[in-house]
Order: structure tokens, then C-alpha cells, then sequence
């Protein structure tokens, strides 16, 4: 039984180490490249991973990451995208 990694869609050859990962699911490279962003993350928004509600903020970025949960831009792209900004609205 195969599975495809939901970030990159390539299948899943072997189970990543991480229990966590299996929840996505997710293929290793994919799941390391979240868990160097989630750093990031957790940095950005100093979350404290004692508090509950700054586990729930890390998770929606998990699920964004993974494309579960829309609305969540990455935090590195800045919210004033060049394109469109510079144009009048009509």
C-alpha cells in the first residue's frame, strides 16, 4: 500500500522516522523541509510550544504547509506582492 506524499505528490517509498509524519502523509524530504520551516515559524510568531493555542497556530501552518488549510500564506513571502501593487484598483 502505497502512499503519496500530499506536498511534492510523489509516492511515499519508505516511512518517514518521524510518527508525526504518518498523519500527512508525507515523504521524508518533504517532512524534514517542514520541520526546518516550522523553526522558522515558531521563531517568527515566538510560539511557545507549552501553550496550547500557539500549538494550534503551529499546526495551521502544518496543514497550510501541506496544503490542507487554505488561507495561511508562508510567512516568508511579504503581503505586498509587486504585481497588482502598483496598479490602480478599479
Amino acid at each position: 500500500m502505497s502512499k503519496t506524499c500530499l506536498k511534492c505528490g510523489k509516492t511515499i517509498e519508505e516511512d518517514v522516522d518521524d510518527p508525526a509524519a504518518d498523519k500527512y502523509p508525507s515523504c521524508g524530504a518533504c517532512w524534514k523541509e517542514w520541520t526546518t520551516y516550522a523553526v522558522t515559524v515558531m521563531n517568527e510568531l515566538r510560539l511557545d510550544m507549552s501553550l496550547p493555542e500557539h500549538r494550534k497556530a503551529l499546526r495551521k501552518y502544518e496543514r497550510a504547509f501541506f496544503g490542507l488549510e487554505k488561507g495561511i500564506s508562508e510567512i516568508e513571502k511579504k503581503p505586498d506582492n509587486p504585481e497588482g501593487q502598483h496598479g490602480h484598483h478599479h
